[in-house]
C-alpha cells in the first residue's frame, strides 16, 4: 500500500533540509527528493554563514543531512523529479528513475526547494572560473579577496548596484562590455566610490590565481577576482507546471510566494534562492525555516 506523506519536500539543498527540519520535529512523515546537485557546489568554501563560516558547502551539507536522517519519520529519496499534479486534495509527484522501484508519492503538502540555474555571460574562461575567482556575492567571497583589485562584469544597468558595492571590499573597475552604459548621475557616483569605468569589450577571462580580463584591444587586466550578477531561472518546470505564479527581479525569475512561502497555488511552498529574488546560503535557511513552519500550520488549521 503507497504511503501518503504529509509533506514531500522536493529539493535537498540548505532550504529543502531547513523546511524538513521543522516538519520532522512536528512528527510529520516528510518525504524528501534530492536530485544531489547544490548550486554553490563549484565554490570550496562558504562564507558568511554564522556558525559555519569558512567551511566547505559539501561538508555543511553532509552534516545537515546526517542530522535530518536521525529523526525516524523522515525519508530521503535521492533521485529526480519528473513531475508534479494536483489530485484532489493531494499532490502526486513522480520521479524520472524507474530503476528505485515505485517510483510514484502522494503527500498533503508540497515544498519546492529546487534552486535556480545560474547563466552568465558568454565569454570565454568565464563560466570555468565561476565560484572559484568569479563571483555573484560579496558578503560570501570578497572578505577573503584581501583588498585587492577587483572588477565587476556588467550584464545590464542592474550591475550598476553591483559597482557601488564592491569597493568596500577592494579597488574596483566596472567593464561595461557594451551591455550597460552608466549615465551621468550614475558616473558620479561611482567615481564618489573610486571606481574606474573600462568601455572596452572583455574579449576573454584567463588566470588561475588571480583573474587575467583580456580586453579586446589586446590590454590585459589583473585582478583578484571579478564580480558578475548571473542571469537567474528555475532549474526545473515543476513550479511552472503546477500553476505557481512567477516573478522576474533585474537579474531573473523566481517563484512568487506571500510572507509565509505560501505559491500561488495552495498547498504549494517554495523557499530558498527558487523563491526570492536574490539568495544565500543565510537566507535559504530561514526561508527553508519559514516554510517548514508555515506548512506545518496550514496541515492543522486545515484538519489534517
Amino acid at each position: 500500500m503507497q504511503t501518503t506523506y504529509d509533506v514531500i519536500v522536493i529539493g535537498g539543498s540548505y532550504a529543502g533540509m531547513a523546511a524538513a527540519l521543522q516538519l520532522a520535529r512536528g512528527r510529520r512523515r516528510v518525504l524528501v527528493i534530492d536530485g544531489g546537485v547544490r548550486r554553490n557546489r563549484f565554490a570550496s568554501h562558504s562564507h558568511g554563514l554564522l556558525g559555519q563560516d569558512g567551511k566547505s558547502p559539501s561538508a555543511i551539507a553532509e552534516e545537515a543531512k546526517a542530522q535530518l536522517l536521525e529523526y525516524p519519520n523522515l525519508t530521503w529519496l535521492q533521485g529526480l523529479v519528473d513531475s508534479a499534479e494536483k489530485t484532489g486534495e493531494r499532490f502526486t509527484v513522480t520521479t524520472a528513475d524507474n530503476k528505485i522501484g515505485n517510483n510514484t508519492f502522494t503527500a498533503k503538502r508540497l515544498i519546492l526547494a529546487t534552486g535556480v540555474s545560474d547563466h552568465l555571460p558568454a565569454i570565454t574562461g568565464l563560466q570555468d572560473r565561476w565560484g572559484k575567482t568569479v563571483f555573484h556575492c560579496p558578503y560570501c567571497h570578497g572578505y577573503e579577496l584581501d583588498q585587492g583589485k577587483l572588477g565587476v562584469l556588467a550584464i545590464s544597468e542592474a550591475s550598476f548596484h553591483q559597482a557601488m558595492l564592491i569597493p568596500d571590499w577592494g579597488p574596483t573597475t566596472l567593464f561595461t562590455n557594451n551591455c550597460f552604459t552608466p549615465n551621468a548621475e550614475q558616473c558620479a557616483q561611482l567615481a564618489a566610490r573610486g571606481v574606474t569605468i573600462e568601455t572596452e569589450t572583455v574579449s576573454e577571462i584567463a588566470g588561475e590565481q588571480s583573474i587575467i580580463v583580456k580586453l579586446a584591444n589586446g590590454r590585459l587586466v589583473e585582478l583578484a577576482g571579478l564580480f558578475v550578477a548571473s542571469l537567474t531561472q528555475p532549474s526545473n518546470r515543476i513550479a511552472q507546471d503546477l500553476g505557481c505564479e512567477i516573478a522576474e527581479s533585474p537579474i531573473g525569475f523566481y517563484i512568487k510566494t506571500d510572507e509565509l512561502k505560501q505559491t500561488s497555488v495552495p498547498g504549494v511552498f517554495a523557499c530558498g534562492d527558487l523563491a526570492r529574488p536574490m539568495g544565500s546560503v543565510t537566507f535559504a535557511i530561514g526561508d527553508g525555516a519559514q516554510a517548514g513552519f508555515a506548512t506545518h500550520r496550514s496541515l492543522i488549521f486545515e484538519g489534517h
